[in-house]
């Protein structure tokens, strides 16, 4: 508040009240020199570009490598990996911060060879403050899983792993152009668990060639194996795909958005019934135990530092993203430049949609933390939209809180898309 003899006389037209800075000083507290550092916990997003198979669905930037060629072209990368993560250490001070939670992600991490996955562990050890224990998440695919890699993520303390099954269908499996199998992924699945890593699978519904049978079973094969965590995609299509491509030219047919909303009501139901809670409208853990630490902490908008071709990460209000031309990538490295190719500044109104959006993710928005940090009430501003959205079953209100409804779990991102729409058009 601004402090004056009446609150009338700072109204009233005149000169009097010369302001120096706000809050006044009466406001401000006593500190330490060492609460001006930054302290808080971050995470950490690492990415290897390789694959050994260009799925029929896949949009990321990818690099398939088979033959002599493989190691050679890998190691040259992973080293530049570790150099940028040296560089970034020591730029931004990151050593000091402890590390809450590592994302090792693809491509297929799982592809590197064991010395390779140990020298990219080395280099976070060497190089953050791991003190924490933090969640430690290596992405796997099933046909590149081995005794050997599991016992080098172990020893890294790898303590989530995600396994990209998509399907345990065949047919639709060798039509998305993967190298997976029913078998091999069981196969797989049982290597990890024998770990006790607590393991994630992803399934995709709406693949070419899906019916409800066969979803069905993906859905009741995945309960079987017991495993801790259960993600559930819908198929996106884009431009750069190969699904893209024959549905254009009219050689390819996916499943209706129909069919989808049934899948994705199917597998929301006998996952809960099975004792999966949904801690996402994507994601459910047994029980409600092991849930994700990465991606509800990058959703609130905590710092993430990314390393890696095309990797995207955020320090403080500044997204940024790395440069996803491999080759421009290593150089960078090579010569002691951070490869950060562009970036984009968040305005106030730019986190507030962006936390509301992501955070309706999360089944539960807490509409006091959300208070908190922007000083709005998000209950005022939006109390048009919020009571259609209640009124049409997406969502429900209580004290403090939005849930997410069923319908609004199954209709994804459609309850926060409208939040979002809503704080737009209040601000413009």
């Amino acid at each position: 508040m601004i402090n004056t003899r009446q609150d009338h006389d700072y109204w009233d037209p005149a000169r009097k009240g010369f302001i120096t800075n706000y809050p006044n000083f009466p406001h401000w507290k006593r500190i330490e020199a060492t609460q001006l550092e930054d302290t808080r916990p971050f995470n950490i997003y690492l990415h290897t570009p390789f694959c050994i198979q260009r799925c029929s669905y896949c949009y990321y930037k990818t690099i398939n490598l088979r033959g002599t060629e493989k190691y050679e072209r890998m190691d040259r990368y992973v080293n530049a990996l570790c150099r940028e993560i040296e560089l970034a250490s020591q730029r931004y001070g990151l050593k000091r911060r402890p590390v809450l939670s590592i994302y090792f992600g693809g491509g297929t991490p799982s592809l590197l060879y064991e010395e390779q996955i140990e020298r990219v562990g080395r280099a976070l050890y060497d190089n953050f403050d791991m003190s924490q224990n933090p969640e430690f998440t290596m992405e796997a695919e099933p046909v590149t899983i081995t005794k050997s890699k599991a016992d080098t993520m172990l020893s890294l303390k790898v303590n989530r792993m995600s396994m990209g099954v998509q399907s345990f269908d065949d047919e639709i499996i060798q039509a998305s152009h993967r190298l997976d199998s029913e078998k091999k992924a069981l196969k797989a699945i049982d290597l990890v668990l024998q770990t006790g890593v607590p393991l994630n699978i992803d399934l995709m519904s709406g693949l070419a060639g899906d019916t409800t049978e066969k979803w069905q079973h993906s859905v009741q094969r995945t309960i079987e194996t017991g495993v801790e965590s259960v993600t559930v995609y819908k198929t996106e299509l884009y431009s750069n795909t190969e699904y893209y491509r024959g549905v254009r030219n009219q050689t390819l047919e996916l499943p209706s958005d129909e069919d989808e909303m049934a899948s994705m009501r199917y597998s929301l139901r006998e996952l809960i019934n099975a004792d999966y809670v949904p801690w996402s409208f994507f994601s459910y853990t047994k029980r409600g135990g092991h849930q994700h630490v990465h991606s509800p902490s990058i959703f609130r908008g905590d710092d993430c530092a990314a390393f890696g071709v095309s990797a995207f990460g955020r320090y403080g209000d500044w997204l940024y993203q790395n440069t996803n031309d491999e080759e421009k990538y290593i150089q960078m490295a090579e010569a002691g430049e951070l490869p950060a190719q562009r970036g984009y500044p968040l305005s106030s109104l730019d986190s507030m949609i962006r936390d509301v959006v992501l955070c309706m993710k999360l089944v539960r928005f807490d509409l006091r933390w959300f208070q908190q940090k922007h000083g709005f009430k998000l209950e005022s501003i939006c109390a048009t939209t919020l009571q259609q959205l209640q009124a049409d079953g997406f969502i429900e209100m209580e004290e403090n809180e939005i849930r997410l409804t069923e319908k609004g779990m199954v209709y994804g991102d459609y309850a926060g898309k409208s939040l979002a729409r809503a704080l737009m058009a209040f601000y413009n």
